[in-house]
């Protein structure tokens, strides 16, 4: 996490990529540990250069095999940037003035803590939203109201014969880390197979153990998706991504000839299977939940004594911190202020990413190898901003933290 850091496995995959070349290059056995998505018979993996490339193939895989064509996904959620993936993605920020696809639904959004519903009992997070919960029970009312807005979709917009796909993160990562109530992405999904569609799990920024209870993002939703996508994790840099689901909806590809120039080189493949290697080998999935915890307590602490953080949520070691303009309010904190903030940061030797639909949120996705000595210090340094933010000091701060 800090910038004269450089995180660098002793096992890492140059070595084996180096090794590849030298070789003239060899196929490479990607087997994806722990990979097993049963009861769900996942064999077939497409391979390909990009998240954006993996879930456009997906939503075509979807929309051949359904004989559907419409597809879902939620308002703020990022899907990619080539033309079909920007229609699906719901973020104006990311969306050219040009001719927008037809068939793409941008539903309801359903964030507990600036949404219309949710409160203090709805996410799967160490750490909840400060707002009063009408939740009883395990009954979330949140996911109730979210769940009739998402019903509503097909019963006004979509044609009588249903749907093609919903797509979703399993926590929304450019949107700023944000996370839906629990239960709701699974009882959606259902909605959607009830009327012939598909659930595609855009794992790009989830998978790979980052969250750190589960390998995978969906997971911790309690379903099994139709087509999984990742890419970023998989391959540690590398230009590679991939497309996972069943023989039967595969075979919907055969109705025309498929291929892609790079899709599966061994090169990448060589980087991607030395990286799940030491993911598993250094147990980082172990260490995204620990050191992931241990940094969003530590930001709920930092939270009640700031009033410019308006929230802390996510799971592992991925995690979004909301900015806000002040105690009792959720309204973003002001463009300027913001660049401030995160230009001290990054002058102290903190990068973090910045996110949401008003680009108020820190990003805070570190390698998965970063310590709690990192984490100490990522707070000390948020903490030492903040009050910078708050004092209104115009000086450069350079002593340090």
């Amino acid at each position: 996490m800090k910038l004269s850091k450089v995180y660098r496995s002793p096992n890492n995959n140059f070595q084996q990529v180096k090794e590849t070349i030298k070789k003239g290059g060899v196929t490479a056995d990607i087997r994806l540990p722990k990979c097993n998505f049963t009861p769900q018979p996942y064999s077939v993996v497409y391979f390909v250069n990009s998240g954006s490339e993996a879930n456009e193939l997906a939503i075509l895989m979807a929309r051949i095999f359904t004989k559907n064509y419409e597809i879902i996904s939620l308002r703020n959620g990022y899907h990619g940037m080539s033309n079909l993936t920007m229609n699906v993605t719901a973020q104006s920020h990311y969306k050219y003035p040009t001719l927008q696809a037809i068939g793409t639904h941008h539903v309801v959004n359903p964030d507990v803590y600036k949404g219309l519903w949710g409160g203090s009992k709805c996410r799967d997070s160490p750490v909840q939203a400060l707002r009063v919960c009408s939740c009883k029970g395990s009954e979330c009312e949140a996911k109730d109201n979210y769940i009739k807005q998402f019903k509503e979709l097909f019963d006004y917009s979509l044609p009588k014969k249903g749907a093609a796909a919903f797509i979703a993160e399993s926590i929304q990562g450019v949107g700023g880390t944000v996370q839906y109530p629990k239960g709701y992405l699974k009882e959606a999904a259902d909605i959607v197979r009830k009327h012939g569609g598909l659930f595609i799990a855009d794992e790009v920024q989830t998978g790979f153990g980052r969250t750190g209870e589960h390998f995978w993002g969906f997971e911790m939703h309690g379903l099994v998706p139709d087509i999984v996508t990742m890419a970023k994790g998989i391959g540690n840099g590398f230009p590679l991504g991939a497309v996972v689901t069943t023989p039967t909806i595969a075979n919907a590809l055969t109705q025309a000839a498929h291929f892609n120039t790079f899709g599966g080189n061994p090169v990448s493949c060589a980087a991607g299977l030395a990286t799940l290697e030491i993911i598993e080998d250094e147990k980082l999935q172990e260490n995204s939940g620990n050191v992931g915890t241990y940094l969003l307590l530590q930001l709920e602490q930092l939270r009640s004594e700031l009033p410019i953080i308006g929230d802390v949520r996510g799971k592992g070691l991925m995690i979004g911190v909301e900015l806000v303009a002040g105690s009792g309010t959720n309204d973003a904190l002001p463009v300027p202020k913001f660049m401030k903030f995160w230009d001290y940061c990054r002058e102290q030797g903190l990068i973090v990413g910045r996110g949401g639909i008003h680009g108020n949120v820190l990003r805070i996705k570190p390698p998965m190898c970063v310590t709690k000595e990192d984490a100490d210090f990522c707070v000390k340094v948020i903490k030492k901003a903040s009050e910078k933010i708050l004092l209104k000091e115009d000086s450069v701060y350079v002593g340090g933290v």
